[in-house]
């Protein structure tokens, strides 16, 4: 039988906490941290580190999104997307969540500091404050170039990543950071012109809804293209071999021809889909850098 916390049963209030953490949004910053971990060292990533670290840079991504959901609450309940969220739908209250996401953060921090180095804890709590405070609570609603600025904060993984591992900061890993930081426009774009009415709505300035579809769609080709080019550069400086360079070519090319696509308009749903295989490209583009990777340590 189910424990009843007031009205609402553990399991269900579990669930809501849970999803306060954006965990599928979480996986995906873990596997771009676990990739700077073990692209930093041939002699491999201490179990600690492994586990410990990546630990704490998931703990503080999700008391950063558990704010997100605190701040966006009232922007949540208006659109189709986000209305059936915890804090939307009053599952759990503002105080509550806030109380979560800092016991998330301190929790993260403490074991980033006790397993991996003081450098790796900084930056991690540099990204939740960039993401939490500087693009939730003041860059989303105040100008249309949120998600260029606001990037930054959602890119650092795979610096957190390469930091826990060697404790300190080269070349490498900002150009991992430059990668999801040309990614990020063209990857929401697309889903703000699928949900361009609901922004709208609830009036947050999204490019679409403050310049149009058209001038958005020539902006992701214009990133689009311009990822291609940056997602070179790990071959360009020997970062990375020939496996590396195919796959990059191979996925940017279906990326830009998404992009094309979106542009020209001939296809239903090609904002959505566009979306879509954005997450993909990242999470195939990363593996293949980590499988490129240990291929040539083996040769």
């Amino acid at each position: 039988m189910a424990i009843l916390i007031g009205e609402r049963p553990a399991q269900g209030l579990w669930r809501d906490y849970l999803e306060l953490t954006k965990p599928k949004v979480v996986v995906l910053m873990l596997i771009t941290s676990l990739v700077g971990m073990f692209l930093a060292t041939r002699a491999g990533v201490p179990w600690t580190v492994l586990v410990f670290g990546n630990l704490g840079i998931a703990l503080c991504a999700g008391g950063a999104a558990a704010v997100n959901h605190v701040v966006d609450r009232r922007i949540d309940a208006v659109m189709a997307r986000t209305h059936k969220r915890p804090l939307a739908e009053g599952r759990v209250s503002p105080t509550g969540a806030l109380t979560f996401a800092l016991v998330l953060a301190l929790l993260g921090q403490a074991l980033l500091l006790t397993f991996t180095n003081p450098l790796t804890a900084w930056l991690t709590l540099a990204s939740l404050l960039g993401y939490a405070v500087i693009y939730t609570g003041f860059l989303k609603r105040a100008t249309p170039q949120n998600i260029v600025i606001g990037g930054l904060a959602g890119a650092a993984p795979p610096l957190l990543g390469w930091t826990a591992a060697t404790g300190h900061v080269s070349a490498e890993p900002l150009l991992l950071v430059l990668i999801i930081f040309a990614w990020t426009p063209p990857h929401f774009w697309a889903l703000a012109i699928h949900r361009k009415e609901e922004y709208a709505k609830a009036d947050i300035p999204m490019l679409p809804v403050t310049h149009g579809e058209h001038y958005t769609k020539v902006h992701i080709l214009l990133y689009t293209f311009a990822l291609l080019a940056v997602s070179l550069l790990p071959y360009v400086i020997h970062m990375s071999g020939l496996l590396y360079l195919i796959c990059a070519l191979g996925l940017g090319a279906r990326f830009l021809q998404w992009a094309v696509v979106l542009y020209r308009g001939t296809r239903p749903h090609a904002a959505i889909n566009t979306f879509k295989y954005s997450i993909w490209y990242l999470f195939l583009l990363f593996i293949a850098l980590l499988v490129d990777h240990y291929l040539l340590l083996n040769l």
